[in-house]
């Protein structure tokens, strides 16, 4: 009779992962750190909106061409632009920008850019536990501060500008960096 085969501690230890807990701070401050390193990529503004390079598409293809290619290579542009023009049709209700700036950030800080996973009391928190609990709490927020027209005119006046800006950028001689030609399957 042949006994059974068992696994030896020193390969079952090898194949058992586990987690190192890290305190709430620590995620924090690592989320923190990934926001500043996203916005430090953002393009100079100057070739943002550089003189001579601004002309009419050949066709409705071509602009939409355009519009993805600068979408893609100005995200980081784009994406402060909307919120500063989000921000500044707060600026009639001081206490709704600081509302809704609180939750911008709750929002950077605990879904977007957090790597690590939520721990609570000794509990992990799932991601989807985490989203559902920003959104309410930006639901309530909307609600109670009544701000709702601003804020979207706001995001709207944003996307408008973004379009004709995508649109209008020849995105000719733009450079492709290594991690985009990478996404993009150029490089393999």
């Amino acid at each position: 009779m042949q006994s059974p085969t068992t696994t030896p501690p020193a390969a079952a230890a090898a194949t058992t992962y586990t987690t190192i807990p890290i305190s709430g701070a620590d995620v924090i401050s690592r989320s923190v750190q990934n926001i500043s390193n996203s916005i430090s990529r953002h393009r100079p503004w100057p070739e943002f909106i550089a003189a001579g390079v601004f002309d009419r598409p050949e066709s409705l293809s071509a602009a939409g061409i355009r519009l993805r290619r600068n979408a893609k290579y100005f995200s980081i542009n784009y994406a402060i632009l909307i919120s500063t023009i989000a921000a500044a049709s707060l600026l009639g209700t001081p206490i709704a920008l600081i509302v809704f700036a609180s939750i911008f950030a709750l929002w950077l800080i605990l879904y977007f850019f957090r790597e690590d996973p939520m721990i609570v009391w000794g509990h992990h928190v799932s991601d989807r536990l985490v989203m559902v609990g920003l959104v309410l709490v930006t639901a309530v927020a909307v609600c109670f501060t009544g701000t709702v027209n601003n804020l979207l005119i706001g995001i709207a006046v944003g996307l408008l500008i973004l379009a004709v800006h995508g649109v209008l950028r020849n995105p000719e001689g733009l450079f492709l960096d290594e991690d985009d030609a990478f996404s993009n399957g150029t490089l393999f």
